[in-house]
């Protein structure tokens, strides 16, 4: 599937009411995010890193964030989750600090890591949404599928994307992830990358709120958040009238 496609099931997603509801960043740090991609010289989890530092500066401080990181234990530990970052705001340094320390290692959770993520953001009372950033399947015997049925059947509002970033031809996988159905059955975005300017964009369409351009004090060019509630106005990048 093409980067920025939807889902074959997934709603279209209000992009302006997403950007006002707290977020979690589920992170895969399993240890297939140290390997490489057929001739790719550095492994994968050095291109991520480069994608978040380039896009998490982009997210308005108001905006409310969290991060769960999963498989940074020993290779046959299914329970090497862990809670980095509660749904704070200006979370955007801290999220970076702390994947900046990531040691790819063990397994893949990734299912109870969305559980869990799911359960942080006070899903069945608070309109929330769920990135999910991951480079390989379940391999702890969670069915993503399931809980997809289960969330969607309880929550009040709570919108799943996954980015599934794979090489097509890497050892033989398929280029679509099993954990696709938690986008399709939420309503969000399943998003297949393979390359850092790939996962950038896709990054950018889950995680940040439209920008719109205006002209600013002594006639230069602003990049803005466009907030749906109140809030204060959030400059993010100025550009110089050429």
């Amino acid at each position: 599937m093409s980067l920025g496609s939807l889902s074959a099931l997934a709603q279209p997603v209000d992009k302006k009411a997403e950007c006002t509801k707290d977020l979690m960043f589920v992170f895969d740090a399993s240890g297939s995010m140290g390997t490489t991609d057929l001739t790719a010289k550095e492994p994968h989890i050095e291109r991520v890193k480069r994608a978040l530092h380039r896009i998490l500066p982009e997210i308005p401080p108001s905006r409310r964030m969290g991060l769960i990181i999963y498989g940074e234990g020993a290779y046959n530990q299914c329970d090497s989750i862990e809670l980095k970052v509660r749904p704070q705001l200006n979370a955007g340094p801290t999220i970076v600090a702390e994947v900046d320390k990531v040691q790819p290692m063990g397994r893949t959770p990734l299912t109870q890591s969305v559980r869990d993520a799911a359960d942080i953001l006070d899903y069945r009372r608070n309109s929330s949404v769920i990135v999910l950033l991951t480079d390989g399947e379940e391999t702890c015997g969670g069915k993503p599928c399931e809980l997809a049925e289960a969330l969607k059947a309880d929550a009040t509002d709570l919108t799943i994307h996954v980015i599934g970033y794979r090489h097509r031809d890497a050892a033989g996988l398929g280029a679509v992830f099993g954990a696709r159905c938690l986008a399709e059955q939420t309503g969000g975005l399943y998003l297949s990358v393979e390359t850092e300017d790939e996962l950038v964009e896709a990054l950018r369409k889950t995680l940040t709120c439209p920008l719109i351009t205006e002209l600013g004090p002594n006639h230069g060019m602003f990049r803005r958040a466009e907030i749906s509630t109140p809030s204060p106005e959030i400059w993010l990048r100025q550009y110089r009238s050429r």
